[in-house]
């Protein structure tokens, strides 16, 4: 891994500066740049973080208020600007499609003039539809753009799986794939606990209760909403994921973690990003996996495929 690590994060709101402390808290570079149209918040936000790492952090990471030209020798951008659902508003994160499309557009065009080798790492909402944008509306290494997709519903399946066993979530396995969003779904047959197959889980912990699929999959998708609406955001869980991808760039891993990128005929599907399992290393996305799935886990593969495409179509977008 390079002594020098430069990490950009264009959006200095919640889920920016949550992104920032995080990379700080795991040491993940040596300089930190936040770009924000409210360049007073971005300042704010970096000067409270640098404060931190030169109190507690062995290591010494500048964080500053910077602008695009600091892309130019970035090794990863994270990308995090436009709204997202507040609380008291429909819980869809297709109806931003509109609004952070032209966004992203926006964004990726100034980064395209400084730079087409950087990792970019997106978290924007509706996140499918903007690792679709940036995709495909520039020209940009697409092996470098990753969407942090379906990661946070896989940490959320797992976390909500290990409490119901009382167990360690590393030990739980198995994916949520899909859109980041309404129609993510449990990929039921990739999923286990430390070996166990996830049907002979309920004998092996001796629970009297069966495991009930649906409340899993009612619970995943509500639980976000939850969040926002009690909190106000979501933006922990989410900064981990991200640096999830960090980690597994820096330290070329070539570790397999469910992301979203456009589908290139997996499962007959093209012309839209889905998070399905891929390949992560120092080169980026390495390759994807179409892992086997059931008759019903596929259909609703197809149903995810169906709303991103109609929230692309509804933003204009090809």
């Amino acid at each position: 891994m390079n002594n020098r690590r430069k990490i950009v994060v264009i959006g200095a709101s919640n889920v920016g500066s949550a992104v920032a402390n995080k990379i700080a808290d795991f040491q993940l570079a040596t300089e930190v740049v936040l770009i924000d149209l409210n360049e007073d918040k971005a300042w704010g936000e970096a000067k409270d973080s640098s404060h931190a790492t030169s109190c507690i952090y062995s290591t010494n990471i500048k964080f500053h208020l910077g602008d695009y030209e600091d892309c130019k020798d970035a090794n990863i951008i994270v990308i995090t600007a436009g709204p997202s659902i507040r609380p008291g508003e429909t819980p869809d994160r297709l109806k931003l499609a509109g609004t952070n499309a032209k966004i992203m557009s926006s964004v990726m065009g100034e980064i395209v003039k400084r730079t087409k080798e950087a990792m970019i790492i997106m978290i924007t909402n509706p996140l499918d539809v903007a690792t679709y944008v940036v995709s495909t509306q520039f020209d940009y290494p697409r092996n470098l753009i990753l969407g942090t997709g379906t990661m946070l519903e896989t940490y959320r399946f797992r976390r909500i799986l290990a409490d119901k066993y009382q167990v360690d979530p590393k030990n739980i396995n198995g994916y949520v794939l899909g859109e980041h969003g309404n129609a993510a779904f449990v990929a039921w047959s990739t999923t286990g606990c430390a070996g166990f197959p996830i049907d002979d889980l309920d004998e092996y912990f001796h629970r009297t209760e069966k495991l009930s699929h649906e409340a899993v999959e009612q619970e995943l998708v509500q639980v976000a909403y939850d969040v926002i609406n009690k909190k106000g955001f979501t933006n922990t869980g989410i900064a981990m994921a991200a640096c999830r991808f960090i980690k597994s760039v820096l330290y070329d891993e070539h570790t397999i973690l469910p992301c979203s990128a456009v589908l290139e005929g997996e499962y007959g599907i093209k012309d839209v990003a889905l998070s399905i399992p891929r390949m992560v290393c120092a080169d980026g996305i390495m390759r994807s996996f179409e892992v086997h799935l059931t008759d019903d886990e596929l259909e609703k593969m197809h149903k995810a495929a169906q709303s991103v495409r109609s929230a692309l179509d509804g933003a204009g977008i090809k």
